[in-house]
């Protein structure tokens, strides 16, 4: 009760037959990979990407802000005195000026 040895010519259109669903396969694992690596697909998704990083991270600060008002308030009066220093310091410097000018022990 042996099985019988496949013949010869079964097994070789078998395998020409894998052979071919192989290469379809393969063809179509390429053309889904040209598509991806393509350079204007890459570009429009890293733009989709950076646009809903950037839509995060916008609600994230109106949600802290909300949360806290006062620390958000504090932080742009000191960006805002950061970015006038130098208009701050000459308008002191003049008015310093102004009072050293008019003493009378000068």
């Amino acid at each position: 009760m042996s099985t019988p040895a496949p013949d010869p010519v079964a097994r070789l259109v078998d395998a020409e037959l894998e052979a071919a669903v192989a290469r379809q396969r393969l063809a179509a694992t390429l053309a889904k990979l040209q598509i991806r690596l393509n350079p204007k697909t890459l570009a429009r998704q890293a733009m989709i990407d950076v646009t809903d990083k950037g839509g995060a991270a916008v609600q994230a600060g109106i949600e802290t802000t909300r949360r806290n008002p006062a620390a958000v308030a504090g932080v742009a009066a000191l960006a805002g005195a950061l970015l006038a220093r130098r208009r701050i310091l000459r308008l002191f410097s003049r008015r310093t000026r102004d009072e050293t000018a008019g003493s009378p022990n000068r």
